[in-house]
């Protein structure tokens, strides 16, 4: 019966506050919109993580000929710096595997990366440097295995590929946080927005209202009607905010032709995404009207 009452008065509430009710499916549906947004990002971020940091690896420099640094005064490495500097790496327990790239190895690789630039044809390779490429458990773990062969004899330098990756991360990781923001400072507003919807909606069935008190209706009676139509309005604006989400996948697959070389989300985490944005939307519709009728239903 209270079903059956509430939503028959919920076409004749929605029509009475139409701009109001207007306004809150758009506040919901760009706050939902932003707040889907930045867990798209968090999922990317996470992919892309999960993609690189199987891939990262420590190079180890060895000195060569050509070599000025104060590292490499002694000149080129010895055979037994190489056997030292890869029994060092081998024998420390973060690193899973250790593979040389020889001077010949490392100007092939120079070639096909360079093979347009105008300094193609100048280096040489003795004027590159052999490398040992270690592969790591666990990529999060990297310190103490650059500390380890940092100032052995031999080495001219240790690069992290975690240096070039880090700055796109903290980048991608700080648009997930803005985006994410901007929907909590929405979400806010829809709540607020909401709770004044309904609390004009009280104020213009007030007669109604105190007619139904002194036949003794119950509060959740003549409550329920006002949370039935906060939820609707809730729910169209999650329902265009997953609409409008549906777009990321096509996005997402353009950037995938073009840029090969990152990993892009598709349906499923899109598709994950939008049960979230629908729960959220009904969370909030409930909470800024309990919060509203609370309030002004007793007075």
């Amino acid at each position: 019966m209270r079903i059956r009452y509430a939503f028959s008065e919920l076409g004749t509430g929605m029509r009475r506050n139409l701009t109001m009710t207007v306004a809150v499916i758009v506040t919901v549906w760009v706050s939902l919109v932003l707040f889907g947004v930045g867990m798209l990002l968090r999922a990317e971020v996470d992919l892309v993580k999960g993609f690189w940091y199987d891939k990262v690896q420590i190079a180890v420099f060895m000195c060569n000929d050509t070599a000025s640094s104060p590292q490499c005064a002694d000149g080129k490495v010895t055979d037994d710096q190489k056997s030292q500097i890869k029994q060092t790496l081998s024998s420390n327990p973060e690193v899973r595997g250790v593979f040389e790239e020889t001077q010949q190895e490392a100007f092939k690789r120079y070639q096909e990366i360079y093979q347009d630039s105008a300094t193609s044809d100048i280096v040489q390779a003795d004027d590159l440097q052999s490398s040992y490429r270690v592969s790591l458990k666990n990529p999060e773990q990297y310190e103490g295995v650059v500390s380890a062969v940092q100032g052995l004899p031999g080495v001219y330098s240790v690069q992290d590929s975690r240096e070039v990756l880090e700055p796109l991360f903290k980048g991608l990781n700080g648009l997930q946080w803005m985006a994410i923001g901007l929907a909590g400072g929405l979400l806010i507003a829809a709540i607020l927005q909401i709770g004044n919807t309904i609390r004009l909606t009280v104020f213009s069935r007030r007669r109604e209202i105190g007619i139904m008190r002194l036949v003794g209706a119950s509060n959740m009676y003549i409550q329920l009607p006002f949370i039935v139509e906060s939820v609707v309005s809730a729910l169209a604006g999650a329902a265009l905010a997953c609409a409008t989400l549906a777009f990321a996948p096509l996005v997402t697959e353009r950037l995938r032709s073009g840029i090969r070389a990152v990993p892009w989300i598709g349906w499923d985490a899109t598709i994950a995404t939008m049960p979230v944005l629908i729960g959220l939307g009904i969370l909030l519709a409930v909470i800024a009207s309990f919060v509203t009728l609370r309030k002004y239903l007793n007075v």
